[in-house]
C-alpha cells in the first residue's frame, strides 16, 4: 500500500492484524520483533484488552524508526572499529619505516668506518650473529677486533645473546683466553665490543697449508688450550664450540706460538639458570666435527668433559691432518660420534706416535665421560708425560714464525683420503647462533 500497490482483497476480507487478533482473543502481548500492520509494513507493537470497557488498545511503531538510534549506533562502533584498523596499519607502517631508517642509519654509521671512538678498517670475517673488522681506538691507536652485532638480526634475544658473550669472555683472565677492551652501543643502536686484534693462523688454516704438526707442537698447543678451558670451566662455564677455527696460534710480543681461544658466543653456563631461554632446549649447539656424543644426544647435559672431547679432536686433526671420523652427511657424522671407535693417530699417519700421546687423545674421545679426563688440568698433566713435551723450543717456534713472515715458509698439502678436511666442509658451517670469525688473510705462502 505504501509504494501504491492495491490488494486482491476487499478490506473487509483481509485477515486481521497480530495484534488486534490477539487483543481480541484477550492476550495482551509486546512484539519487538516485528510483524506486518495493515499497510504490510514491519512494525512492532504492543496490545491490551479492556474487558471493562469492551475495547482493545493497540499501539506501533514503525520497525525502522524504533530501530534508528541502535542503526545509528551500529554504525559508530563500525566506524570506530574501523578508525582502529586503520591507525593499527598507519603504527604498524610508521614502525616499519622507523626501524627501516634506524637501520638505514647504522649501517651508514658502519660505512662511514667510525663506530664511536672506534675507526673501523678491513672487514675480516662474518658469521650467524654479526661482523668482524679490524679497527683502532682514536686515542690508544692500537689495532682492535670489533665485533658488531649484525643490524638486520637485532631483536631481545639477539642483544641478549651478544651482550651474554662479552660478560662471560670478560670473566676470564687467562692468558690464552681472547681479551675484551669494550663494549657498548652507538647513538645510531649498532651494538659492538672491541677485543685484542690477533693477526695470526687459526688452526685450521695451520693444518690446511702446512700439513700435520709435529707432535711436540701438538702438545705445545693443547696445553695452552687446556689452560684457557680450565679456568673456564673452574668458573662452571663450557664453551661448547672448541674447533679448530675458534683457536687461532699467534706470535705475540717477544712469544711465538701463543694460543688464545675465540668465540665464546655458545658457552653453557652449567648452572642453567643463567642462561633461561637463550639457548633452545635439546637444540644441536657447537661443530659436529668435534662434537661429544652427549652434545648430540643430550645437548643439554654438557659439561667441562665435552669440550675435552673437542679438544682430543682438535689434536687428533693437527696431528694427522684429518678430523677423527669422516662421513658423507651429518647424520652419518654425528652416529659415528655417538658409537664408532676412532682410528688411532699413529694408524691414520702410517707411522709410529708417542704412546703418552695417543693415549691422551683417545681417552679423550671416549664416549663415556667418565672415562675422560675430568678435568683441563688432568689432561695437560697426560700430554705432559710424552716424551716429546718439551722438544718444542722457543727457537722452534721463533725460526718458524720468522720463515712465515719472510714467505719462506713452504706449504704442505694435508693428507689426501678426507672428504671432510677444510673450512669449506658442510659439517664445518653447522653453526647455530654463533659468529666465526675468520682470521687476517695469510700471505706469506
Amino acid at each position: 500500500m505504501t509504494s501504491g500497490h492495491r490488494p486482491a482483497q476487499r478490506r473487509s476480507e483481509q485477515p486481521l492484524t497480530k495484534p488486534v487478533t490477539e487483543a481480541l482473543s484477550g492476550k495482551p502481548g509486546v512484539e519487538v520483533e516485528g510483524y506486518r500492520d495493515y499497510r504490510g509494513v514491519p512494525t512492532l507493537g504492543a496490545w491490551v484488552w479492556l474487558p471493562e470497557h469492551g475495547i482493545g488498545v493497540v499501539t506501533e511503531v514503525d520497525r525502522v524508526e524504533a530501530y534508528r538510534p541502535l542503526t545509528i549506533l551500529h554504525w559508530t562502533f563500525r566506524s570506530l572499529i574501523g578508525l582502529l584498523a586503520v591507525s593499527s596499519i598507519a603504527i604498524f607502517v610508521f614502525t616499519l619505516r622507523v626501524a627501516k631508517l634506524q637501520r638505514e642509519a647504522q649501517k651508514a654509521s658502519i660505512e662511514a668506518k667510525q663506530l664511536g671512538q672506534y675507526t673501523l678498517e678491513e672487514k675480516l670475517g662474518a658469521g650467524g650473529m654479526g661482523v668482524v673488522y679490524k679497527g683502532h681506538h682514536a686515542m690508544l691507536r692500537r689495532p682492535t677486533a670489533i665485533k658488531l652485532l649484525d643490524v638486520d638480526k637485532v631483536n631481545d634475544a639477539s642483544v641478549e645473546r651478544f651482550s651474554r658473550e662479552v660478560q662471560i669472555t670478560c670473566q676470564l683472565n687467562h692468558p690464552n683466553t681472547i681479551a675484551i677492551y669494550d663494549y657498548g652501543r652507538t647513538p645510531e643502536g649498532v651494538f659492538y665490543y672491541a677485543m685484542e686484534y690477533l693477526d695470526g693462523i687459526d688452526l685450521q688454516t695451520l693444518v690446511e697449508r702446512h700439513g700435520p704438526q709435529p707432535e711436540s707442537r701438538v702438545i705445545h698447543i693443547l696445553h695452552q688450550i687446556c689452560g684457557s678451558l680450565y679456568e673456564a670451566h673452574s668458573l662452571g662455564l663450557v664453551h661448547r664450540d672448541i674447533k679448530p677455527a675458534n683457536i687461532m696460534l699467534n706470535r705475540r710480543g717477544a712469544e711465538a706460538d701463543v694460543v688464545k681461544v675465540l668465540d665464546f658466543g655458545l658457552v653453557k653456563a652449567i648452572d642453567d639458570a643463567k642462561q633461561a631461554g637463550l639457548t633452545a632446549a635439546n637444540s644441536l649447539t657447537g661443530t659436529p666435527l668435534y662434537m661429544a656424543p652427549e652434545s648430540i644426544q643430550t645437548p643439554n647435559s654438557v659439561d667441562g668433559r665435552s669440550d675435552l672431547y673437542a679438544v682430543g679432536a682438535v689434536g687428533y686433526f693437527l696431528l694427522t691432518g684429518h678430523p677423527v671420523f669422516d662421513a658423507s652427511n651429518l647424520v652419518v657424522l654425528c652416529q659415528q660420534h655417538v658409537d664408532a671407535v676412532p682410528i688411532p693417530p699413529s694408524q691414520k699417519l702410517g707411522r709410529p706416535v708417542s704412546a703418552e700421546l695417543e693415549n691422551a687423545l683417545l681417552s679423550c674421545l671416549e664416549k663415556l665421560r667418565s672415562k675422560r679426563p675430568q678435568t683441563a688440568r688432568e689432561l695437560a698433566q697426560l700430554l705432559s708425560r710424552a716424551p716429546t713435551a718439551h722438544d718444542w723450543t722457543w727457537e722452534l717456534a721463533d725460526d718458524w714464525w720468522n720463515r712465515r713472515e719472510r714467505g719462506t715458509l713452504p706449504p704442505q698439502p694435508t693428507l689426501a683420503g678426507s672428504n671432510v678436511v677444510g673450512r669449506s666442509s658442510v659439517f664445518d658451517q653447522t653453526m647455530i647462533g654463533v659468529l666465526e670469525t675468520e682470521p687476517e688473510p695469510d700471505h706469506s705462502g
